[in-house]
C-alpha cells in the first residue's frame, strides 16, 4: 500500500534508499526551504571505486555560523569539482556494463557551470528519474518548511543520511544485491549512489529498486 505523501530533503546522486520511496508515495515533496546541513546527501554521495566506496562532495559556500536554506547554498566557484567527480565517476564505471549507454547524460553536468546546488540536483534528479523509467508520483517542491506533518505523511528528510543506520531505522528498505564490478573484490555494497545501480543493471535498475521495498500492509 503506497503512503500518500513523503517527504525528502534535496540530494546530490542520492543513494538506492532515496529513490526506493519514489515507489511508495503519492507524492513526494521535496524541501528547499530546510536550513542547508553539511555532511550529508545534499552534496554528497558514495561511488564504488576501485579501491571501496569514495566519497565525492560538492563544494557549497556556506558559513557554519549562519543557517542558508538550501535553495539559497550556492556551489562554490573555487576549485575544479565537476573534473575531480567526472573523472573518478568514469575510472569507478567505465567497465560497467552501462556507462557507455548512460554516460552521454551524464557528461553536461560535469561541465556545465551552475550556481546553485539545489538546481543542480533537481536537474540531475529529473535525469535520474527519466532512466529509471518507473512509474512516478507527483512531485513537488515545498513552498515553505513544515514543522508538523499529518498522520498521512511521512517525514524522511533527515532519515536518509550517510550518518545513519538505514537497516535499523528505515523498515521500508531491505536492498537486495546486484552485480558490481568490483564485487569479487569487496562483496557487494549495498547502499551506494544510485549511478552505481544504473550503470551496472541498467534497464533492469527499476527492478531491483522494487525488490528492495518492503511495502507496508
Amino acid at each position: 500500500m503506497k503512503l500518500n505523501d513523503i517527504y525528502l530533503s534535496s540530494a546530490y546522486l542520492a543513494p538506492v534508499q532515496y529513490y526506493t520511496k519514489f515507489l511508495l508515495a503519492n507524492r513526494i515533496f521535496i524541501e528547499q526551504n530546510d536550513n542547508y546541513i553539511k555532511q550529508t546527501y545534499r552534496n554528497r554521495c558514495t561511488i564504488v571505486s576501485a579501491n571501496g566506496g569514495i566519497s565525492l562532495s560538492i563544494p557549497v559556500e556556506h558559513s557554519s555560523k549562519d543557517k542558508t536554506l538550501m535553495k539559497d547554498i550556492r556551489i562554490a566557484g573555487h576549485g575544479n569539482w565537476q573534473h575531480m567527480h567526472w573523472n573518478a565517476i568514469v575510472s569507478a564505471y567505465n567497465s560497467t556494463p552501462f556507462f557507455e549507454y548512460y554516460q552521454d547524460d551524464f557528461y553536461p553536468f560535469y561541465h556545465k557551470k551552475y550556481s546553485f546546488l539545489f538546481d543542480y540536483n533537481k536537474e540531475l534528479n529529473d535525469l535520474i528519474l527519466r532512466l529509471l523509467d518507473i512509474n512516478l508520483p507527483q512531485i513537488e517542491y515545498t513552498a515553505a518548511y513544515k514543522t508538523e506533518l499529518a498522520d498521512t505523511e511521512s517525514d524522511l528528510r533527515e532519515l536518509i543520511h550517510p550518518k545513519k543506520d538505514w537497516k535499523s531505522l528505515d523498515p521500508d528498505f531491505s536492498p537486495i544485491p546486484y552485480y558490481q564490478v568490483f564485487e569479487q573484490k569487496f562483496g557487494f555494497i549495498a547502499n551506494m549512489s544510485i549511478i552505481d545501480l544504473l550503470f551496472n543493471m541498467g534497464n533492469e535498475s527499476q527492478i531491483v529498486l522494487a525488490g528492495s521495498v518492503n511495502e507496508r500492509l
